[in-house]
C-alpha cells in the first residue's frame, strides 16, 4: 500500500553557494558522516551534485513522510546510502523513524525507494514509500 511520495528539484548553485559560505558547518549540520564522505571522494562539480542529490532526497523523503521538517525530524535523521551495486537507499534514524513507525500500520513493513539524478545545474530526487504485508515469524 502506498504510504507516501515526495520529490524536490535542487538548484547545484545554490548548494555551492551554502558549502562556499558555511563549509563544514553546513555539510554537518544536514548531512550524515558516511553522506560527507561520499560526496568528499569527489571534486568539483561531482562533490556539488552529490551533496545537490542528497539534499533534494531529504527534501522528498521529509514530503512522503507527511511532515516536512517538523514534528521532530531533522535532515541529519534521513541519509543516503549507495548498496554496493550503487542503488541509493535511504536510512531514517531519530525523529524520521519515529515517524515512519507512525504512519505504517500494524502488520505491514516499510519499504522506502530513492531515485535521484544531477544534470547541472540541476539535481532531483523522488522517494515513494510503501508498506508491505510482514511476513509471518
Amino acid at each position: 500500500m502506498m504510504i507516501g511520495i515526495g520529490s524536490d528539484l535542487c538548484d547545484i548553485r545554490r548548494v555551492e553557494r551554502v558549502l562556499a559560505h558555511h563549509g563544514a558547518r553546513f555539510e554537518n549540520r544536514v548531512f550524515t558522516a558516511r553522506e560527507r564522505a561520499a560526496a568528499n571522494r569527489r571534486s568539483g562539480q561531482a562533490r556539488l551534485g552529490t551533496y545537490a542529490k542528497r539534499w533534494a532526497a531529504k527534501e522528498a523523503c521529509a514530503k512522503a513522510l507527511g511532515t516536512g521538517f517538523a514534528r521532530g525530524v531533522f535532515h541529519r535523521d534521513l541519509g543516503v546510502e549507495n548498496l554496493p551495486g550503487g542503488q541509493p537507499v535511504m536510512v531514517l534514524s531519530g525523529g524520521a523513524r519515529a515517524r515512519l513507525a507512525e504512519i505504517v500500520p500494524d502488520g505491514y513493513a516499510p519499504r522506502i525507494m530513492v531515485t535521484m539524478t544531477d544534470e547541472y545545474p540541476y539535481a532531483f530526487a523522488q522517494v515513494v514509500i510503501v508498506a508491505d504485508v510482514a511476513p509471518i515469524a
